[in-house]
């Protein structure tokens, strides 16, 4: 099977798993990743295979909709993989990028890591910025009943992992607790070129929105 097929074939497994995920996870955020992934595996020159592969499958069952469970991501992943009799070190490299993908908040430290890795954890943190991670924050937070702001309930900047998966905050506190985060851990140079204007455009956002906030403008 060449890697075309192989790649199809998975797009045809994601669209299907994830046809009634949450606007903020379902096929287009992989879709983004994936096409985010792939224009810096070029740049980085990676494993494309690996990446395209990770990156289509990376959030193909979120624990966030599985009542925290983190093992059955990778699980599915490799059935499905297995079941295209894929080589069994690039099953274990793509379920490893899978497992360790997420961040989890708390300062948790990554069991595993590979460019193919660096690249794909970039992609998905590049969705979570910009204007789009602003959508799809609030579009999250609506989907859990949260608060879009609360200024008396402050953000918590040393959640460990339990407090970051059970957090009920206000959603402008995710930006705070996570989004603002992220441009300082991006791990490719092209990741780290492209996280700077999207974090640039969150920071004028949340400064627009707290003059609105106050009848400023």
């Amino acid at each position: 099977m060449t890697p075309e097929v192989i790649v199809s074939k998975t797009i045809e497994f994601v669209k299907h798993s994830l046809n009634d995920a949450e606007g903020g996870h379902d096929w287009w955020h992989v879709y983004r990743v994936w096409k985010t992934a792939v224009h810096i595996a070029r740049e980085e020159k990676v494993d494309m295979l690996v990446v395209e592969l990770g990156a289509l499958l990376h959030d193909i069952a979120d624990s966030k909709f599985h009542n925290g469970n983190e093992e059955i991501g990778p699980a599915r992943a490799r059935s499905f993989l297995q079941s295209l009799e894929i080589k069994e070190n690039i099953i274990d490299h793509v379920v490893n990028i899978i497992a360790n993908i997420s961040f989890k908040g708390g300062k948790v430290k990554q069991q595993f890591k590979s460019p193919e890795l660096d690249v794909i954890q970039d992609a998905d943190r590049l969705d979570a910025l910009g204007a789009i991670g602003i959508a799809r924050t609030f579009n999250y937070g609506g989907y859990k009943g949260r608060a879009i702001y609360d200024p008396d309930i402050k953000p918590n900047l040393q959640l460990t992992k339990e407090e970051y998966k059970n957090s009920t905050a206000p959603t402008l506190n995710h930006f705070y607790e996570k989004l603002l985060l992220l441009k300082d851990l991006m791990n490719t140079k092209t990741g780290k070129q492209m996280a700077e204007k999207r974090h640039e455009f969150m920071v004028a956002y949340l400064d627009q929105f707290y003059n609105e906030w106050d009848g400023r403008v």
